[in-house]
Order: structure tokens, then sequence, then C-alpha cells
């Protein structure tokens, strides 16, 4: 029996749920659709998302392909620590509603490029639209293409290169109707996900009991917990081979921060989510998503585990072999799935293309965001009307969708295939750029005295620094860093040599001090000189909350504390 085909029933379940998103996509449209419709109204939604379709837009957007695959298959690697970036992002997404949303609210920002153009300058905030939109094709969108294809045809088996532009096709469509019909399409792109990573937990703790000759979900996770207690540490000491990538109290109080303050807080994809709302509406979204997020490792982390498991025992062999026959840890999930039985294969087979539709629609929709409203408006035609920017938008849809294939089938494989965890490749890339691009903001944020000349520092020397930090073993002794870092022997002139390198969330945060550094050097270097910019209308008063929104951010502090707690 070929376990890589979708029966007659999984394909009826799968078009019923095209059918119904398609259909509801329409609806909203034709519904909440204005001829006269404005390019913020467009691409913001501006004032039509409720909380609940903010705060599950904010997920649907956020676990993609390399939520379910890449994080399943780092949990298959490294156990339940990779859960650390959704359990962090529940703390993160508390604190940028309070600190951060309303500062680009009170401030009429739409845009990341906007904020940086009203803060410092248009040379910073040109150099950052472009910067972006090639970190969100060439990272972003073709990462979430390659690996959801690779997913999808793992499940369905059919061809990779068809499966990538059918998931573009369909991302297209829902994206083309603009960020009202993202966000709500999205509701239920999140219910059916959900739904369909519960039957992978549940199919996977069940598979265990029944191999031990017990019943019951209890059983399965009392065996998964007993069988791979190496799995359930959250905290890694430095003799853990994958402390490289989680290293140790740095997910506590090092460069997951960054990480997370960088994209829930500085990162159009996100925000924009919020952006079009009131400050109450856009609170309460973010809220309701960080406690989704607290749920997100039992639909995305434990199943891989389980697969570990499961692995060990003496299944997915095959099906978990890479085609030169090396593991790939990337397969754990696509593997899991295809033991459900008919029909409930074709919902987990719509819950993951509900992951990577949803994502892609909002990726591709910010990319068109930036491109026409912070780089064709501002540079190319200042007196272009909302219905060409509209146009435009739907052009620059299709322009990036594009690109992400090309990429994809070019380069896609060579990055993230033949065994190496999705997931991290993306945090890593990112990584390069993200400590110079969060002290930017931040600075930018709370003191008004940071220059444009010192955020284009951060932006360009974090970059450089970052590349240090990543090449310099190669060429200059580190061991004085060793307390550190994490050595490694390597070849190097037919000799064996002992080199450090620094795990990339250590690494990030060295950059980001040194940034603030350098840009606290510049701006007052600047402020000498007689060099002054713009602040924003900041006070105390924007950072109240409501007594409900500061019970729920204790709750989801409380959650996340217990879960450490517990699973240190």
């Amino acid at each position: 029996m070929n376990l890589k085909t979708l029966s007659n029933g999984d394909y009826a379940v799968f078009f019923i749920y095209f059918i119904i998103v398609a259909s509801y996509g329409f609806w909203v449209y034709k519904r909440k659709h204005n001829a006269d419709a404005t390019s913020k109204d467009y691409f913001l939604a501006e004032g039509s998302l409720t909380w609940w379709a903010i705060g599950a837009s904010l997920i649907a957007s956020n676990i993609s392909a390399e939520q379910f695959i890449g994080t399943s298959g780092s949990a298959f690697k490294m156990g339940l620590a990779i859960s650390t970036y959704e359990w962090m992002a529940a703390i993160t997404l508390v604190i940028v509603a309070v600190f951060f949303i309303p500062v680009y609210l009170k401030n009429k920002i739409f845009t990341m490029p906007q904020f940086l153009h009203q803060r410092y300058n248009g040379t910073v905030a040109m150099i950052m639209a472009i910067f972006w939109l090639l970190l969100y094709i060439v990272v972003n969108l073709m990462s979430i293409l390659y690996l959801g294809a690779l997913a999808v045809s793992g499940i369905s088996g059919l061809d990779i290169h068809l499966c990538i532009w059918l998931l573009a096709i369909f991302s297209a469509v829902i994206t083309l109707g603009g960020m009202k019909v993202i966000g709500y399409t999205d509701v239920i792109q999140v219910a059916v996900l959900i739904l369909g990573g519960l039957m992978a937990s549940y199919l996977a703790l069940t598979l265990l009991s029944e191999k031990e000759g017990t019943t019951g979900l209890l059983n399965g996770f009392k065996i998964l917990h007993s069988e791979a207690t190496d799995h359930f540490h959250m905290i890694f000491k430095k003799d853990n081979p994958n402390y490289m990538d989680l290293p140790g109290l740095s997910v506590l109080i090092g460069g997951m921060w960054i990480t997370n303050l960088n994209y829930w807080g500085c990162n159009q994809y996100i925000t924009q989510r919020a952006l079009g709302a009131n400050l109450k509406t856009a609170r309460g979204g973010i809220l309701f998503a960080a406690f989704l997020k607290l749920l997100m490792p039992v639909i995305v982390v434990l199943p891989g585990i389980a697969a570990y498991l499961l692995y060990q025992k003496g299944m997915f062999h095959q099906e978990m072999a890479s085609s030169s026959g090396v593991l790939d840890p990337n397969k754990a999930y696509p593997s899991l799935l295809n033991l459900l039985p008919s029909g409930l294969k074709g919902l987990s087979f719509a819950a993951l293309t509900a992951a990577i539709v949803a994502s892609l629609a909002g990726k591709a929709n910010s990319i068109a965001t930036i491109f026409t409203l912070d780089i064709y408006k501002k540079a190319i035609n200042p007196e272009a009307t909302d219905k060409k920017l509209v146009n435009l938008g739907k052009i620059s849809v299709l322009v990036a969708l594009l690109l992400g294939i090309l990429l994809s089938e070019l380069i896609g494989k060579a990055l993230m295939g033949e065994g190496k965890q999705g997931f991290q490749y993306i945090q890593e890339y990112t990584g390069f750029v993200s400590p110079g691009i969060f002290a930017m903001f931040i600075l930018g944020f709370f003191w008004k005295k940071a220059t444009s000349n010192a955020a284009l520092f951060a932006t360009i020397g974090g970059f450089i620094f970052s590349c240090f930090f990543k090449l310099c073993p190669r060429f200059i002794d580190l061991s004085f860093l060793s307390p550190y870092g994490f050595s490694k022997l390597a070849l190097q002139d037919d000799k064996v040599t002992k080199l450090y390198e620094i795990p990339f969330l250590d690494r990030m945060g060295f950059v980001f001090i040194l940034c603030v550094i350098g840009m606290y050097i510049i701006s007052k270097i600047d402020q000498a000189r007689g060099i002054t910019t713009n602040g924003l209308e900041i006070d105390g008063s924007m950072f109240k909350t409501s007594r409900g929104f500061l019970a729920g951010a204790l709750i989801v502090t409380g959650i996340v504390v217990a879960l450490y707690s517990i699973f240190w």
C-alpha cells in the first residue's frame, strides 16, 4: 500500500474546505468591498477587523509550513525545547500590545518604512523598504512555498513542483481580495489548522499507547515522557548537541527576546493585522493570539517528539529518508499524517494547506503594501490615485508569488533540503539582520536623541557584525569567547583544530549590544554637530491598559512561567 496517496474521501474533504474558504472570502469581499475603497482600506482593512479576527489572522500568518513542518522536524531532533519560540512569543505579544502598538496607532503609522521615515528620514525608510522586500521574498516567501510544497507532496504523492504552483495560486486567490478577506478567512484557516494539529497529536499518542499494549491519550503521553526523557528539557546544557540552536539560558535572557520582539513588534507582516484597528481592539486581538500561542506546542511540537519515539521503535525509516538516504527531520509531520484513515487524512491535509496558504497570503499582502505605499508612492509616483495603488498592489502580489515560485524551484532544496532543519534555517538567516533592525526601532521609540546616521549604522553595521561573528572562526582564534561560545573540531589545512562558534542566538545578543552602543555614540556626535531628528508623540498614558487586558496578560505570563518550571 502506498501511503503517499489521498483517497477519494480525502479529496472530497479537501475540496469542501477549499469551497468553504473561497466562498466565504468572496462573500466577505462582496459584503465589505467598496468600489471607492482607499489603499489603506485595501491593505489594512482599516477599522473593519474585530479582535478575534486580528488574533486569528496573527496566528494564521505565523503558523505556516515552517511551523508545522519545520518546528515538528526540530522537535524530532531536539524535543520540547523548540517550544521556547512559541511560549516566549506569548509573553512577547503582551509586551507588543502594551508598548509597541500604542506608539504606532498614536502616530498614525501603517507601515514599518513609514515609521522609519517619520522617526528618522526618507533615506533610512527607503533602504529598509527595499531590504524588507528582499528578506520577505528570498527568505520567508521562498521557505514557506518550498517547505509547504514538501509537506503537501509527502502526503499527497503529487510532484513537489506542481504543489509549489498550486499553493501559490490558492494563496493569490485569497490575497487579491485585500486584508479584509485575508483577516476573516484566516478565522476558518486557524480553526481548521488547530483541529488538524490536534488530530495529529491524538494519532501519535494513540499509536504509542497501542505499541505498548495500552490505550488512551494519557497513557500515550506517559510512555512518550518516560521513554523520550531527553526530549523534555527546555534549557540545554553546553554538552547537548543542540546547544548551537538553543544555547542554554540565552532562550530566557538573551537573543530569543530579540528574535521575538523584532518578529512580533517590528515586522510589517505581523503588525499589519493590528494597525488598521483602534487600540482596544488591537490589544484584544494580540492578547487572543498570545493565548493561542500557548496551545501551539501541542499542535506542532508534540507530534514531532512522538514521531521521534515511533522512529526509534522502527517506524517511518523509509518515509523519513531523503532522496540520498539521509534522515530528514522535516518529514516527521507528513509521515505521521500519512497514517491517518481516509477522510481524517484529508482534513489534516486541509489543515496543513490552510496554514501554508494563510501565511503566503499574509506575506504577499505585506510585500505589496511596502512596495506600493513605501516605494512606488514615495519615490516613483507621489500623485498616484488610490485606485491605481490598489491595482498596483494586486499586481505586486502576483509578481511576489511568481518570484517565490522561481526561488523555491532554484534554491529551496539546496538551502533547506537533505536533512536540514527548515525552521532553524529561517531563524538563523533572519538573525543576520534582526538585531540591527530591533536596535533601530527600540531606540527610535524610546530615545528621542537617536539620529538617522545612527539608524543607518545599526542597519548596515548590524549585518556586518553578524557576518563577522559567523565567519571569523575560520580566520581568528575566538577561544577568549569560549565561556559564551561552542567549540567544535574542524579540518583546516589537513590539521584538526578547535574552532569556537557562537550560537546564533548569542550572536544576535552580541550584535544588538554593539548596535545600541554604536547608535548612542553616533547620536551623541551628531548632537554635538547640531544634527537632530524628529521624535515620536509618546506619553505615559498611552501604555495604560484595561483591567481585563491586565488580567489576561498575567494569566499568560503565569502559564509560561509554570511551563518552564515544570520542564526545566
